[in-house]
């Protein structure tokens, strides 16, 4: 049986996609959990899901929707140019677009369209790219966009006493229904780490590749990781989200 490898943040990073799953010697036999931004950063936002398109095609996939992807599905579908996104990456996704025809842009819309908000696999760990809310668990949120929007999860791991056990009445509820959790979202670096991060039950693998970071893979149960080289390195001349 292959592994159960999760992948962070990439951000238009297809360079440093492809090194790190080069690096992590990803086969058709691994179950390959994107955990969602693949776009807004790099200058090959587009090129990426035309990557994961065909690599989805070859491999045992399931690819997470983050905030990002949806920023973007909603600019392709409605036109819809938020100001946010544009200041946070929004432009160099558009850029990427401009030789796409409209049937590769339905295309990618339908791709968008199709990523998931969150996944449980079979040993009970959960997959999603920034967290939930309600204290009962991913099937009793209210609100989709949590998924891909909060920061109250990595917020509240981050900053939890560690003396408090599980049995402790005081432990957060959120965190008792899954062996694990693994997110992106908010990069690590953040609280000055630079691999995939451990709070609590939660991993973070949101390496910061939008900024000075790579993209990091892990082994969900040996927690081997492999990264890329810093993404900002492979595209010299440009400069990603640091302007934010």
């Amino acid at each position: 049986m292959g592994r159960t490898l999760a992948i962070g943040d990439i951000h238009g990073g297809l360079k440093a996609l492809k090194q790190v799953l080069e690096r992590a010697k990803a086969t058709p036999e691994d179950h390959i959990i994107f955990l969602g931004d693949y776009v807004d950063g790099w200058s090959e936002s587009a090129q990426v899901i035309d990557f994961l398109m065909e690599f989805q095609q070859k491999y045992n996939c399931t690819l997470i929707r983050g905030n990002h992807d949806e920023l973007a599905r909603q600019w392709l579908e409605n036109d819809d140019l938020n100001p946010k996104w544009l200041k946070h990456g929004g432009r160099s996704s558009i850029h990427s677009y401009s030789n796409y025809s409209e049937k590769q842009r339905e295309e990618h819309i339908n791709f968008f369209k199709s990523l998931e908000n969150y996944h449980v696999d079979t040993k009970n760990r959960l997959y999603v790219h920034a967290g939930f809310q309600n204290q009962n668990g991913v099937n009793f949120e209210w609100n989709p966009l949590t998924f891909y929007w909060d920061r109250t999860l990595w917020e509240l791991v981050v900053a939890m006493d560690t003396s408090i056990k599980k049995n402790d009445v005081r432990y957060p509820k959120r965190l008792t229904h899954y062996h694990e959790i693994f997110i992106g979202h908010t990069p690590v670096t953040r609280i000055n780490e630079e691999n995939p991060t451990q709070r609590a039950t939660v991993w973070n693998i949101d390496t910061g590749a939008a900024f000075k970071g790579p993209i990091s893979i892990i082994d969900v149960d040996t927690k081997e990781f492999w990264q890329s080289d810093p993404v900002f390195t492979l595209y010299p001349d440009e400069n990603g989200r640091n302007e934010v």
